[in-house]
Parts: C-alpha cells; sequence; structure tokens
C-alpha cells in the first residue's frame, strides 16, 4: 500500500514505518525568516528538499524512529565586506531521532549527539527545514573577491580641513602669560 505524506502535516512515526520518502520544491518567500535574512529579497528562488524516514531496531520494545533531511538554497544576501548583494549557497543534510514527548527529548537531547526532537501526527517538516537553513547561515557573508574594490580607509577632506583652519582654543590664554604682550 502506498501512503502520500504531507510535509506540512507529517506523521512522522508512520512515515518511518513505511520507510518513506519525499521531496519538493519551496518558495524562497513562503518561508518569512529566511526571507526576513534577505532582506525581502529573492522571494521567487526556490528550496530544494528531501526527507526519508527510517525505522531502527524494528524488533526493540521501543525502535528509534529517525527522519533524514536534506535541503539546498541559494539566498541573496549582503557581502560584509564591499556591502554588496552575494549569492551565498547554504546546505542542510540532518538526521534527528524522535521519541515519545518533549520531556523526553529535552531530557534526551543533552546526554546524546544526535539531534532528539518530540513525536508528533502533524510534524511541520517545511518549518523544521527553515530552521536547519537558518542555523546554517554564514555569520558573515562576503566574496571570495568582493566584484568593485573595497575602500577600506575613510578620509574626509573637508573634515580634515577644518581641523586645521580651527584655532586652538587654548592659544588666546598665552597672551595673559606675564611679559606676553601685556
Amino acid at each position: 500500500m502506498s501512503k502520500d505524506f504531507v510535509a506540512r502535516h507529517l506523521d512522522v512515526k508512520a512515515f518511518a514505518l513505511a520507510g518513506g520518502a519525499i521531496s519538493g520544491r519551496e518558495l524562497l518567500g513562503a518561508n518569512e525568516r529566511l526571507v526576513a535574512q534577505t532582506l525581502g529579497q529573492g522571494a521567487d528562488l526556490p528550496i530544494d528538499w528531501s526527507a526519508t524516514g527510517e525505522l531502527r531496531n524494528p524488533e526493540h520494545l521501543e525502535p528509534q524512529i529517525w527522519l533524514h533531511l536534506q535541503g539546498d538554497a541559494v539566498l541573496p544576501l549582503t557581502c560584509q565586506r564591499c556591502l554588496g548583494p552575494i549569492a551565498a549557497p547554504v546546505t542542510v543534510k540532518r538526521s534527528f531521532r524522535f521519541v515519545s514527548d518533549e520531556s523526553v527529548a529535552a531530557a534526551q537531547d543533552n546526554e546524546c549527539e544526535e539531534d532528539v526532537l518530540a513525536l508528533s501526527r502533524g510534524f511541520d517538516l517545511i518549518e523544521l527545514l527553515e530552521d536547519e537553513l537558518l542555523m546554517d547561515l554564514p555569520v558573515a557573508p562576503r566574496h571570495e573577491v568582493c566584484p568593485v574594490p573595497v575602500k577600506l580607509e575613510v578620509v574626509d577632506a573637508d573634515f580634515e580641513a577644518a581641523q586645521a583652519a580651527r584655532e586652538n582654543p587654548f592659544a588666546m590664554l598665552g597672551t595673559f602669560k606675564p611679559g606676553k604682550g601685556n
């Protein structure tokens, strides 16, 4: 029996039991937090993703439910060196183990290396993808070689000229010294 799985309302346990696989393409504009990082640019750019479910130790009293997620996007960000636009590739490849509820997930997440999430019948896979892409964004995106020369110093000629022409405020005090023009 083939079962269709919906990414926005995924029954994770059934997905893992079936060894399910789904993939799709989301538009960047459908992910509000990612769009905020791109300053509203590139809403029509694609985010390609795929997910597979896996049941480990199926004969065990409590088999492990796993979800493997992959996602790729090219996000329009701002270069921190030249302040020009940069197309930053972001790739996610993560596996998640699911447990019965939030308290078990919180307890086990601190003890183990893998990411642990609470089991849900209406899990939003696309929201998880957005979370993972946000965490993988470059901290300071920049070109290998900026397309325009980068100005590394700031000199304002008017400021320098104003400083030179400005009279020293203590120069007048020199005239009050005994023997100086009195």
